[in-house]
């Protein structure tokens, strides 16, 4: 019998993360973690990069996982570091990403000997951060036996994949050289639900004859499918149904908006035209892996009827206000498709929705406009793009782009945390590997909290195209509600590409207030082979109309007066 080379526990972390496809990792050292690194590093099939703070790696991996369809990894040191990550974290979280934060921690012997230690709290309890994180993973493992330790590792990367959420494993730092008992072998993926046959028969039965019997049926696509991984499965559907096909704004790009099928964004006062008027007109909707909150229901403006609806939830399927638990929701789009007949009645007075053509003649002194960039971004779009839009009236302006065949779409909605997307840029380009070169929307608010990793994008040579709209504002809040809180100190943010990258190399940026300057950027961009950073210089209420519309309705829903708790005993 061949002798296994026994490995020690970084060895077995690493090969592990290498196992389930992960070819990047993103770090910041701390002396916790060092030596852990050091076992990392050995596995040259992994590469590390390194992240200007922990708050950005996060935010990296989640684009990462968001570009791979798959698992991320980070590495920091324990308690400054893990608690400087935990807001990415909690995003990934909301967000259905399988991101694993590893964490270095103290020595197993200043543990068991009481000692006080740094970046702590001072005190002898060294569980708050592990119980932190509790509350933002799917599973959290504090290793402290190495004979645990490959247990614990493979526990939480299989809940991490089953799960699509993050886990948290801690290592102390004198555990990362210890040898564990024995060589990674078995498989880390697990099918999560075993669904009842009888059941999912009479839900597959029950959900036909509702859309079977509908004149109208419309699909609806949430943000959900790409998670459970049935993105696939529900196009097929879709196809083999022929009905018309819709989609939520945090799911834009799951279904092909170059399909005669697609009629547009579905956001409630805020769609795509005649989008909402269909699937609010439909006598039948099936919504599949919806997302529901105040920010994609537009203040909770989509006004659904249950007798009309069927839902499918994670192992949940609700149909016409009767729920089937605990079955699996890709079997059961499977199911269906088997079961329905061809309708596509919905598109039969549906006039599909074309790029917006500009409301004038723009000369090339005039000052440049939000219509105007991004009606020339539209133009730069092909199939070896993907788009990537930060929170706030980016949102908007990239619902409004129509995406070419094979263009994924990148937008954190349900958290919604500013300044994401310059680490998720990071992240999604690299686990892109080239193939495809990312275009940025970043509002100038949301930059200023996270600008440091443009460094790191110049470190590892990554070359996304990065529009920076610099416009003095938190223009989302001023739409909710505006005060002098929203006002920004403005930068010279074109020139932060030398600033941050001392080397001499093909990167550049460049501060545009003129239609003819953008014109003229956006044609360098296209044309240089490294990361490109355009200024877009705009007024502060130059905005898209939508994010009016869509910032009263929330702000309402804000607004509403308190109303007492049932069951809430007043003093």
């Amino acid at each position: 019998m061949k002798k296994i080379k026994q490995l020690n526990v970084g060895q077995y972390l690493a090969t592990r993360l290498q196992q389930i496809g992960i070819k990047d990792y993103f770090v910041v050292p701390g002396d916790y973690n060092l030596l852990l690194l050091d076992q990392i590093l050995e596995n040259k099939a992994l590469k590390m990069i390194s992240c200007s703070n922990e708050l950005n790696a996060g935010y990296a991996a989640d684009g990462y996982a968001r570009a791979t369809d798959g698992p991320s990894a980070m590495f920091v040191t324990y308690s400054v570091g893990g608690l400087s990550a935990i807001n990415a974290i909690a995003g990934a979280y909301a967000e259905n990403l399988p991101v694993i934060i590893i964490s270095g921690s103290p020595n197993t012997n200043a543990i068991h000997n009481n000692q006080f230690l740094h970046h702590t709290l001072g005190t002898l309890d060294f569980n708050y951060v592990a119980e932190m994180y509790k509350h933002v993973t799917a599973n959290v493992q504090v290793i402290r036996h190495i004979k645990d330790a490959p247990y614990q590792i493979d526990k939480a990367i299989k809940t991490a994949l089953r799960t699509s959420k993050p886990v948290y494993i801690e290592i102390p730092c004198n555990v990362p050289k210890q040898l564990v008992p024995f060589a990674p072998e078995s498989n880390l993926q697990e099918k999560d639900c075993i669904s009842n046959k009888t059941l999912m028969k009479q839900a597959v039965t029950h959900a036909a004859q509702l859309l079977n019997k509908a004149k109208r049926p419309v699909l609806v696509a949430g943000p959900h499918l790409k998670p459970w991984k049935a993105v696939s499965v529900f196009n097929t559907l879709a196809k083999k149904s022929n009905y018309a096909v819709a989609a939520m704004p945090d799911a834009k790009g799951l279904f092909p908006e170059t399909d005669s099928q697609y009629i547009g964004i579905y956001w409630g006062p805020v769609s795509w035209p005649h989008c909402n008027n269909i699937v609010q007109s439909a006598d039948a909707y099936l919504f599949a892996g919806p997302s529901f909150t105040d920010y994609t229901t537009t203040g909770y403006q989509m006004k659904l009827d249950d007798k009309k609806l069927v839902l499918v939830e994670n192992h949940k399927i609700h149909i016409e206000g009767q729920i089937y638990l605990d079955l699996d929701q890709d079997l059961f789009l499977q199911e269906i498709t088997k079961k329905l007949k061809k309708n596509g009645n919905s598109l039969k007075n549906y006039t599909p929705s074309l790029p917006k053509k500009l409301s004038k003649k723009y000369t090339n002194n005039d000052k440049v406009t939000r219509e105007y960039t991004f009606s020339k971004i539209q133009k730069m779009l092909t199939k070896d793009n993907a788009v990537l839009v930060e929170t706030g009236d980016s949102w908007f302006n990239g619902m409004d782009l129509h995406l070419p065949k094979n263009c994924p779409f990148a937008i954190q909605m349900t958290y919604g945390s500013i300044g994401w997307s310059v680490g998720a840029v990071l992240g999604y380009q690299l686990g892109l590997r080239n193939k495809q070169r990312v275009i940025a929307c970043i509002g100038d608010g949301s930059f200023q909290l996270s600008a440091q990793e443009i460094s790191t994008m110049l470190r590892y040579k990554l070359k996304p195209i990065i529009f920076l709209i610099n416009n003095g504002a938190y223009a989302i809040e001023v739409e909710i509600h505006d005060g002098p809180y929203n006002n920004l100190n403005d930068w010279h943010y074109s020139k932060l590409v030398e600033t941050l990258y001392v080397k001499k190399g093909k990167a550049w940026g460049a501060s545009v207030k003129t239609v003819a300057e953008l014109d003229t950027a956006i044609s360098k961009a296209l044309k240089t082979d490294a990361l490109c950073f355009i200024e877009i210089h705009l007024d502060r209420n130059d905005c898209n109309p939508n994010l009016l519309k869509w910032g009263k309705h929330v702000a309402k829903a804000n607004g509403t007066t308190y109303q007492t708790p049932t069951g809430y005993n007043q003093l």
